[in-house]
């Protein structure tokens, strides 16, 4: 009787998430992403700034379509993707042990108070209105109404650093920019993309719109310069920046966006001192939201 052979694993192929779909990078190229002994991981895909383009173009296609939902559909879109990261926690938890260097029972922890945060701004969906806006007094007969809308397209740098920052911190950003009508092109943390990528497949299975969400993994001092001077792009969230390139990238990104005076969400001074599990404010769902104020003449 022949011995068996042993059995070789089916290895995952990560892509990356645009336009609701999973494309390789236009390059072609991969990179080997490791845990903190060295060892190998798995290959990510190499985004370049075509790919970011690409991921612009699927953003702005989805504004109109995410920002006319109702506010209470919006909660129950982002409800169904806390319940398939409820029903792939272990895979998850698995994932940011390696990524983050961390027992368990910790990462196990960290993905739990991942779901439980995007419940959390998903149910600011349809309340969100009513701290961002509302009538204003006015000497005459007329009614003054201040009304939040979405900004439009906004670019992230994903946190690269700070406690639970693969996962938790990446949906601590994601989510209060979407949860507003916004759609978003991330610049994953390159040392540690493979929760987000996976994110990518959850955000897939689920009733998220395509383009909603668009994931780009690679070097970030490729794909964020791009965000930054993109036209098409309203918003700059610079969570992750200066952990990504050092010192002056904050600030040379920030620079790029003034050419188009697109809102921008500076980084914390020190982003490695960053504890995402500290819990959120209605800040960031307000960062990326514009006013508009309706002037209507009483009796009619």
């Amino acid at each position: 009787m022949s011995e068996l052979t042993a059995r070789l694993d089916v290895m995952k192929t990560y892509k990356l998430f645009v336009g609701g779909k999973f494309p390789r990078s236009e390059s072609g190229r991969v990179y080997e992403v490791t845990d903190s002994k060295g060892q190998w991981l798995a290959n990510a895909p190499l985004g370049t700034r075509k790919d970011t383009r690409d991921a612009v173009l699927a953003a702005r296609a989805a504004v109109k379509g995410w920002s006319g939902t109702t506010a209470y559909n919006r909660g129950q879109v982002l409800y169904r993707v806390a319940e398939m990261l409820q029903g792939r926690r272990e895979q998850f938890a698995a994932e940011v042990a390696t990524a983050e260097n961390i027992g368990g029972k910790k990462a196990l922890a960290l993905v739990d108070q991942a779901i439980d945060r995007w419940v959390w701004y998903a149910g600011w969906t349809d309340k969100v209105a009513q701290i961002a806006g509302g009538a204003n007094p006015v000497a005459g007969p007329f009614f003054n109404l201040s009304v939040p809308e979405p900004s439009g397209v906004i670019g992230i740098v994903a946190p690269q650093t700070g406690y639970g920052y693969s996962l938790l911190g990446l949906i601590s950003v994601i989510a209060p920019v979407i949860a507003t009508g916004n759609t978003v092109v991330v610049a994953l943390a390159a040392d540690a993309p493979l929760p987000a990528l996976s994110l990518g497949e959850v955000l897939a299975t689920s009733d998220l719109p395509g383009g909603v969400v668009n994931l780009i993994s690679g070097r970030t001092a490729d794909i964020a310069p791009t965000l930054a001077s993109h036209q098409d792009v309203n918003g700059l969230d610079l969570t992750g920046a200066i952990a990504a390139d050092g010192p002056g990238a904050a600030a040379a990104l920030e620079a790029s966006a003034a050419d188009t005076l697109r809102r921008v969400l500076r980084p914390a001074v020190d982003p490695s001192a960053l504890d995402w599990t500290v819990a959120p404010t209605t800040d960031r769902l307000l960062s990326f939201l514009e006013t508009k104020t309706v002037w209507h003449p009483m009796g009619i």
